[in-house]
């Protein structure tokens, strides 16, 4: 199923189908609280059960006695309304557009364009993706993670401050050197700490000199860049002349570039290890600055999306939510009943021109409950030198989950494969230069588990690029595992972005908590091999693909960076993605 079209505020063709949807969602929404509550009250995250003994709390089993009768009379007395309420909303989704679009207007158009190209003729574009697991409340504690609406506040404030702080990077000349150093969360300006939970362990900063947990507003600063580059004297290779560190500012993220080329910084590799390649890469504590463009997937509840969106818009102008279709899909065919969407969420600086969602149709088993699929956007950047409209694609997608279901996996990247061209064969212009073409989301397998041997070998890894990949089954000795051990979140050694950064640096300390690879039924598990480092499952993706980019650009990787902004919040490691792409004034058109 895929539908494009121009893109509308409203899912819905009028006010008035609106209005009618809106009344039918108002009569479901109370018994199916009541239900979450029902759940919810029975079912409590390690989180939860360690609060209880440290306070000597010894009521949880009068609250959950009460708590369930009250909750299951009140879903029993709002079942009628609710039924009401779904007759009306059912069949209204046959006319539902597959997302909602919001889009900030600015102050002046320039703060929707990049004129690194116009100016210079290069431009430098972030990318990140994370699983939020933001799923209704009581769905969400079977992965060891509550207060579905709380966490999407707290999430959304760290992302913020993450993307807004100013850009500060040291790289230390050094064989000793652990790499690129993070600054921390104490040079970030906060305000009153809002927590998640009831310990301080949770305790986050919000961006800004003004906060409104309640409706999700957050002030935002201006962000800037600063990059140090300090020389040691016991680097490998003596100099006579000991070069000036280096400052380069840029305080407009509209107007980046590089003031030359950098060597990659040394990277935190545990057991001695060494880069390889030219993949700069660091574990970061903070979101990367200047993010242009975020995925985030698993974002299912509606009143969590729509508090993601009032945090996120201020720094993220055009943002595609509630992504996905629902009820009998298709339409008529009673056979795949969407409770659930896609939990898409795109979040743009640029401008969104065209957007299109497939859902994939081959779901089966709890997978099918969700309108898991594909969402691809093509968005405005600016112009070149020769003032032609310049423009990038970005797909995301979220993959069938369950374990051993490696052909459904596969079946799905080929229908993405064939979605992605088709709606770039569609949208592409003539008078226009593309200077990305990026794919990520959660692909629900890892490139070092025998048990997804298939997916490893997709020919999807021949079109498009994945950073971390040495090859099939093989990841770069770098890499570091995204997926996190659902009953160890709340760990003292990953419970805070700083704890949960030195954790993964540390290989002994990461296999504690980072899944490990599955392996092939009745076969047993020999990982890693010999003299090879422990990564764990890397099913978080960001890939890119340059031959479908304007033939005039070339891109090269700036930075691959494992975020821990989000540790305690989400069982998911997120990934960024920086790329510099150069484009050939000269080279014809």
């Amino acid at each position: 199923m895929g539908r494009g079209m121009a893109l509308q505020a409203s899912a819905f063709p009028n006010g008035f189908v609106a209005g009618i949807h809106a009344v039918g969602w108002a009569l479901i929404l109370p018994c199916f609280w009541f239900l979450d509550r029902l759940i919810a009250v029975c079912k409590s995250t390690t989180l939860e059960q360690n609060q209880r003994l440290e306070q000597e709390c010894y009521l949880h089993p009068l609250k959950v006695f009460f708590g369930s009768i009250i909750f299951f009379i009140l879903f029993l007395v709002t079942a009628p309304l609710a039924f009401l309420g779904f007759l009306l909303w059912a069949p209204l989704q046959t006319c539902r557009r597959p997302f909602y679009y919001h889009r900030e207007t600015p102050s002046t158009p320039e703060k929707e364009t990049h004129r690194g190209f116009e100016l210079g003729g290069k431009a430098t574009f972030g990318f990140a993706t994370a699983n939020l697991c933001l799923l209704p409340d009581s769905l969400a504690r079977f992965n060891n993670l509550g207060h579905t609406q709380q966490r999407a506040a707290t999430i959304g404030q760290r992302i913020v401050q993450g993307v807004c702080r100013p850009n500060i990077r040291i790289f230390v000349d050094s064989p000793s050197s652990c790499g690129t150093l993070s600054p921390s969360n104490s040079i970030l300006p906060t305000a009153n700490s809002s927590s998640y939970g009831a310990t301080d362990k949770q305790a986050q900063p919000i961006v800004g000199n003004h906060s409104d947990s309640a409706d999700g507003h957050v002030s935002v600063q201006k962000s800037s860049s600063v990059v140090v580059c300090v020389p040691c004297d016991d680097t490998e290779e003596s100099s006579t002349e000991s070069p000036t560190p280096i400052f380069n500012f840029n305080h407009n993220s509209n107007q980046r570039g590089r003031a030359g080329h950098r060597s990659a910084p040394r990277a935190l590799l545990s057991q001695g290890l060494r880069q390889q390649d030219n993949v700069p890469w660091e574990v970061s504590s903070l979101f990367p600055a200047n993010v242009d463009i975020l995925c985030l997937e698993e974002v299912f509840d509606k009143r969590a999306a729509q508090r993601l969106t009032q945090i996120l818009k201020p720094v993220f102008g055009h943002i595609l939510y509630d992504v996905g279709v629902y009820a009998c899909q298709p339409t008529c065919s009673c056979s795949s009943f969407k409770f659930f969407n896609s939990g898409l969420f795109l979040a743009s600086r640029f401008p969104v021109l065209e957007a299109q969602y497939h859902s994939f149709p081959n779901s089966r088993g709890e997978d099918a409950l969700a309108a898991k699929g594909l969402l691809s956007a093509k968005v405005l950047i600016g112009q070149n030198q020769k003032q032609k409209r310049v423009v990038g694609y970005f797909n995301c997608t979220h993959l069938h989950a369950p374990e051993g279901d490696g052909e459904i996996r596969c079946e799905q990247l080929n229908m993405v494969a064939k979605w992605i061209g088709d709606f770039q064969a569609a949208n592409r212009q003539p008078d226009e230069d593309v200077v990305f073409d990026v794919l990520c989301g959660d692909f629900n397998f890892d490139n070092c588990s025998p048990d997804d041997t298939l997916e490893q070998n997709h020919c999807l890894f021949e079109e498009y690029r994945d950073p971390c990949r040495a090859g099939p089954g093989k990841e770069k000795p770098w890499v570091i595992g995204t997926l996190l051990e659902q009953p160890t979140l709340y760990e003292d050694d990953i419970i805070t972005p700083e704890n949960l950064q030195r954790t993964l640096e540390r290989e002994e300390l990461r296999k504690q908590y980072i899944s490990p690879p599955i392996p092939t039924a009745g076969l047993p598990l020999v990982y890693p091999e010999s003299g090879q480092p422990w990564i764990g499952r890397r099913i978080d993706y960001i890939l890119y693909r340059e031959s479908s980019i304007s033939q005039r650009c070339q891109t090269e990787i700036e930075e691959m960076t494992f975020i821990t902004q989000l540790a305690g919040l989400t069982d998911h490691i997120p990934v960024g993605l920086r790329l510099n792409v150069t484009m050939d004034s000269d080279h014809a058109d």
